[in-house]
């Protein structure tokens, strides 16, 4: 079990002295020093991370990982699993509103099957790495077994594998599947020691009734589950689900890597979560792209003591806003690239 993950010690802090080298060009280009604000901050660290004088954001690849989970059958969702499916294919056929981001951005959508409970027939415009057709039921014994968490932790390291490989200079994360706010929920809850009412939210849409259901079932999973909860990779087995864990994978792997990385909201915060307990190092590699409307979103940022890139009530999930925070990201790859210093410009005293 987990011998991929003896990569994970080799993950290295950023380069302080590169940090601060970016700091200095920015300090020179022509404006008001430290005028950016945040966005400044965020440029360092991805010329820290690419080890480049030019920081480049030509190819720029977004993955979204589906799975469906067996905790769905405590109806916690306003909708049907079978949703998960049609999903996965109107991303493939370029319907879905991350395709109308990811045109708008640039970058290409690659959707890999970690557990859809659907048969796509080989279809070659998926990745194909189902492990099962759904999780099981967490509130009645563990989601997944030690062996099928391997699976989806190393599918998700392998898809980063290959993207850089393939010259991919910035990757953004997103998921797709009923029930998975649930599983990210109790994730947290479990990891955090908040109660469950203060990092459950609505999803896509709850009543109060539906929240207060929701509420009582990872309260039961994670009585259930309790002997078993002090380690993340145990949490991520009992709770979680294999889309979740291979963006655990995919979150080691591009620090591994060295590949800046954008987080979306609040299935994929969870998994950047486990993957900060297996390593605190992830942190300087990821970009969280927005503040959720589920409300332990923002409960999580402050303990990871991140800054979202933007906040805007989005709670859509398939990469949107790590999509939109693309953009911002890129924005600023051109300001330090293309912004003169003082020098540069002629200006002898500034």
């Amino acid at each position: 079990m987990y011998d991929w993950i003896r990569e994970v010690k080799e993950i290295l802090p950023l380069d302080s002295a590169l940090r601060q080298r970016a700091r200095q060009r920015l300090k020179e280009q022509t404006r008001p020093e430290g005028s950016l604000g945040l966005l400044e901050s965020f440029i360092e660290r991805f010329v820290a991370i690419q080890k480049k004088e030019r920081p480049e954001m030509e190819r720029k690849r977004i993955l979204i990982f589906a799975a469906d989970h067996g905790v769905s059958e405590e109806a916690v969702s306003r909708y049907p699993r079978e949703v998960t499916k049609a999903m996965v294919l109107n991303f493939l056929s370029g319907g879905a509103t991350i395709n109308a981001l990811a045109r708008h951005v640039g970058a290409e959508v690659c959707v890999i099957d970690m557990g859809v409970d659907a048969d796509f027939k080989g279809d070659p415009r998926l990745i194909h790495a189902k492990v099962r057709g759904g999780t099981r039921n967490m509130a009645r014994e563990p989601a997944m077994t030690l062996e099928e968490l391997d699976e989806a932790l190393h599918a998700g390291w392998e898809v980063v594998r290959k993207a850089k490989e393939e010259g991919i200079q910035i990757l953004a994360l997103g998921e797709m599947g009923i029930g998975n706010t649930t599983a990210a929920s109790a994730v947290v809850a479990a990891l955090t020691g908040e109660e469950p009412e203060s990092v459950t939210g609505r999803g896509t849409g709850l009543d109060e009734e539906g929240l207060r259901r929701k509420v009582e079932v990872i309260k039961r999973a994670l009585d259930l589950h309790k002997g078993f909860l002090n380690d993340p990779l145990r949490v991520l087995q009992c709770l979680g689900g294999y889309e979740i864990a291979a963006m655990t994978g995919a979150i080691l792997a591009a620090a591994r890597f060295q590949i800046p990385t954008v987080i979306d909201g609040w299935i994929v915060s969870a998994s950047a979560l486990v993957a900060s307990r297996i390593n605190a190092r992830i942190l300087d590699y990821l970009f969280f792209a927005h503040q959720s409307e589920e409300c332990g979103h923002r409960i999580l940022l402050k303990m990871l003591e991140v800054e979202p890139i933007l906040n805007l009530s989005m709670r859509l999930g398939e990469a949107s806003g790590a999509a939109l925070a693309m953009s911002i990201l890129e924005a600023g790859v051109r300001i330090y690239n293309e912004v003169a210093t003082f020098a540069e410009a002629g200006v002898a005293n500034r």
